[in-house]
């Protein structure tokens, strides 16, 4: 299924009343939220179940022998795409006049009030939500538990409530340093109901284990959560690993994977799994997928609109897969340009990878632009644009996410830098 229909409460603020109930169908926006079926992956593929991590050891073991690689890996946006919440991994600010969301002003509106605040106390931090007249006042808070999202573009927040984990309605925006409602959430409302499915966190964590096999579940184990991309992520269940080279006498191990050894189809795939948009349907649970096997043994992959101009949301491979450099080479794969282990790289040196194969003499702008063209290859190749996917209504305003679009083309708008590029994440 491509789209989750979700039947949630929502707190409705109204002229009269302080609030009233109101079900609506409110449809989940995307990221990596899709349907999965409640298949297990079988036990052939590395004697394992999606349930089953006693061949995974975390990655403090892989630090030992690897401390350096793992030590600039932690500052990946990778890594850090989720955390636990901390004054330090919580990017929006919690100072007196930085720290509300105010959606509605009673004092300019007949509408009654409504905004968020944010407090960081002694045991956490904290959402709250108010709205109402005077003393008439409704007001909820939840602690901030989880945070998903590197904060390059922004963070979203999460709160368990029991064994049930739970989106927060506000969310952080890089661009700005402001607060903003979640992606998604209907503007004017306060929603705490939002459930967390396993497929948000698959993409966000390395794993949690779910206690259902419906594949909408919101019900954890708490204790299982690994957050962020761990090394095992990519390179696959290294207990074997780690025990082999206690004894080994030599360097080499097959017992770990390298996906710099996969053949050019299975290291797109690894990158796939959460940079190939939502058009697909699960066929396997959640965190099944090991590294090295074809993803489509794990997806369904649906039919997509043919459109001149696909959203650049969650579809890099996709995008990179149209491009002529892309069908053109035998050999590239995202990790051409991209190296997931370590960050800040520059703009100009993602342009020189397009040199390493391009003379700059050719492109039709060398006449005007000169020998700075050679820094400005993305510029114009790969724009910047907004995407339809993470939208968020604030207030009344529109927010969209901005991503760098990978199909690599000629864009005839595209001629000057895009603001707001990301360095670190293009």
């Amino acid at each position: 299924m491509r789209d989750i229909l979700a039947v949630l409460n929502i707190i409705k603020w109204g002229p009269r009343r302080m609030f009233r109930a109101k079900t609506v169908l409110l449809l989940v926006l995307a990221g990596s939220l899709f349907m999965r079926s409640a298949v297990a992956i079988s036990s052939s593929k590395e004697g394992q179940s999606a349930t089953d991590r006693t061949d995974y050891v975390g990655d403090a073991k892989c630090h030992t022998c690897h401390r350096e690689v793992a030590q600039n890996y932690q500052h990946t946006p990778h890594h850090l795409t989720s955390q636990l919440a901390t004054i330090d991994s919580v990017h929006g600010s919690f100072q007196n006049g930085a720290n509300s969301l105010v959606i509605n002003d009673p004092a300019q509106s007949a509408e009654p009030g409504l905004q968020f605040h944010m407090e960081s106390k002694k045991d956490g931090l904290f959402e709250t939500a108010r709205s109402g007249w005077g003393s008439q006042v409704y007001q909820r808070t939840e602690r901030i538990d989880l945070v998903t999202g590197s904060g390059v573009r922004g963070q979203t927040y999460l709160f368990w409530q029991g064994n049930r984990l739970f989106e927060l309605p506000a969310s952080y925006w890089s661009d700005g340093h402001r607060w903003i409602n979640s992606p998604g959430y209907i503007d004017g409302t306060a929603d705490f109901s939002r459930p967390v499915n396993p497929a948000c966190l698959e993409c966000h964590a390395t794993y949690i284990r779910a206690l259902s096999t419906n594949p909408a579940t919101n019900r954890y184990d708490r204790k299982s959560l690994v957050p962020g991309i761990s090394c095992e992520s990519c390179h696959g269940p290294g207990a074997n690993h780690v025990q082999q080279m206690r004894h080994a006498t030599t360097a080499k191990d097959p017992s770990i994977l390298n996906p710099a050894k996969f053949s050019r189809d299975m290291q797109v795939d690894l990158c796939a799994e959460c940079h190939n948009g939502i058009q697909r349907e699960g066929l396997a649970a959640a965190f099944s997928y090991i590294p090295g096997h074809p993803l489509k043994e794990y997806f369904k992959q649906l039919p997509s609109p043919d459109v001149e101009h696909p959203d650049v949301h969650g579809n890099q491979v996709g995008l990179l897969q149209r491009s002529k450099c892309y069908r053109s080479s035998e050999q590239m794969s995202c990790s051409t340009c991209h190296d997931v282990h370590t960050t800040g790289q520059s703009l100009e040196s993602y342009s020189a990878k397009c040199l390493s194969c391009h003379n700059w003499q050719s492109c039709g702008m060398s006449k005007e632009m000169g020998n700075k063209i050679t820094n400005k290859c993305i510029d114009c190749h790969m724009p910047v644009e907004e995407t339809n996917v993470i939208v968020s209504q604030t207030a009344g305003q529109v927010v969209h996410a901005k991503m760098r679009n990978h199909w690599i083309k000629v864009y005839a708008d595209a001629r000057q830098p895009a603001n707001g590029a990301k360095a670190d994440h293009p």
